[in-house]
């Protein structure tokens, strides 16, 4: 890729004229975007409150995966999401409507529900926290339907040969999920590389899904990794997920962690030769609502980085894939490498104002006007 000097304010006239990308995106597809995902809700207290005395909550529709595809969706891009949904039930329905709404296609089997003790979509259970009090999360997902999810249950095939896809995202939250999901998200990356489908592969670790399934979550995560174009993580799901050894440490705050994190992405890189991207987000809690937001990314042997910077936050969740949303947006249109990690930093800023765990954008000129700096009012 070409690299240019950033200018103080972004516009659609000088994007048209730098797009240089040496990554080659598949033309004449159906879909921009697509990822599996387990879908399900999340409960969240009204006004900040905390889940041990709330009373009444709002209820959306979530999975770290969907709120990737979010940002393409609002902004015009076709994507899919391939996921489970248990047969008639009421909360399958709310997926279903809040992910049309959203503008993202969906495709699944629908598992009967077996009785009280058998299938669901999993709950997520979370406050916002609100000054030094920090968000608490609580995951409930016994009998998630998600952990159903098989190759045998979709046509990859039409998908990758006939529809076409330009980048599959997957995410070590749905590989980590059950034996199935493994075989699932292994056969999704290698039809995908075989049909010239770009792979997005955000590591996502998560030690209680890992807990005595090292050996075998280590040799999947491996092999997908091997042969993705892009990959996202923070220094310790490279670490775990991969088996790196880190560097010597940096110094302090978020310039030493960046100094490790770039360390040990130069040795990624030669174990890994297929990716062209390694990016992840810098991030410092200064309150609930206020952190210091970064990110920085690896692309074709150039770094970029975003200095973290005070942002307000009313929601921190889904920030991290609000960022990952906006970066694959950014590669889908052609964008720089600078531009492109702009638009993600400033998506994972969108997403963190919001009450939902995933950003929405109006239109680009909304996401720009983030990254700029520019909060007035536009009438």
């Amino acid at each position: 890729m070409t690299y240019y000097v950033c200018e103080a304010k972004p516009c659609k006239a000088r994007f048209n004229e730098r797009k240089t990308n040496k990554m080659k995106l598949r033309q004449n597809c159906k879909y921009a975007l697509i990822a599996p995902t387990s879908m399900g809700v999340r409960i969240t207290p009204a006004d900040h409150g905390p889940v041990h005395t709330a009373d009444l909550y709002s209820m959306q529709a979530t999975s770290a995966e969907s709120n990737v595809l979010s940002v393409s969706a609002g902004l015009g891009l076709p994507t899919k999401v391939l996921t489970a949904f248990v047969k008639d039930s009421p909360i399958a329905a709310f997926i279903k409507g809040d992910l049309r709404r959203r503008g993202v296609d969906y495709e699944g089997k629908e598992f009967a529900q077996g009785g009280p003790w058998g299938y669901r979509h999993q709950f997520n259970i979370a406050d916002t926290g609100y000054g030094m009090r920090g968000p608490r999360v609580h995951n409930d997902r016994a009998g998630e339907v998600g952990r159903m999810l098989s190759a045998d249950d979709f046509d990859l095939e039409r998908i990758f040969g006939d529809e076409g896809v330009q980048i599959l995202h997957l995410s070590g939250l749905v590989a980590a999920l059950s034996e199935q999901t493994i075989g699932f998200c292994l056969e999704l990356a290698r039809t995908a590389k075989r049909y010239g489908t770009l792979i997005s592969f955000d590591l996502n670790h998560r030690a209680s899904f890992w807990k005595g399934r090292e050996k075998q979550l280590h040799e999947a995560f491996s092999e997908i990794a091997s042969i993705s174009d892009i990959l996202v993580g923070n220094e310790e799901d490279f670490q775990l997920c991969l088996g790196i050894k880190g560097p010597e440490a940096g110094g302090q705050g978020l310039a030493g962690k960046l100094d490790s994190f770039k360390g040990m992405i130069e040795e990624i890189r030669k174990i890994y030769p297929n990716a062209t991207v390694f990016a992840t987000t810098l991030r410092e809690v200064l309150s609930a609502n206020a952190h210091l937001w970064g990110a920085t990314m690896l692309c074709d042997g150039n770094w970029e980085t975003v200095a973290p910077r005070e942002i307000g936050v009313l929601d921190r969740i889904g920030g991290g894939d609000g960022f990952v949303g906006g970066l694959l947006y950014g590669i889908l249109k052609g964008m720089n490498p600078q531009d492109a990690l702009h638009f993600g930093w400033a998506s994972g800023a969108l997403a963190v104002s919001l009450l939902t765990d995933y950003a929405l954008p109006a239109d680009e000129e909304q996401v720009w006007s983030i990254w700029q700096g520019n909060a007035r009012v536009k009438r």
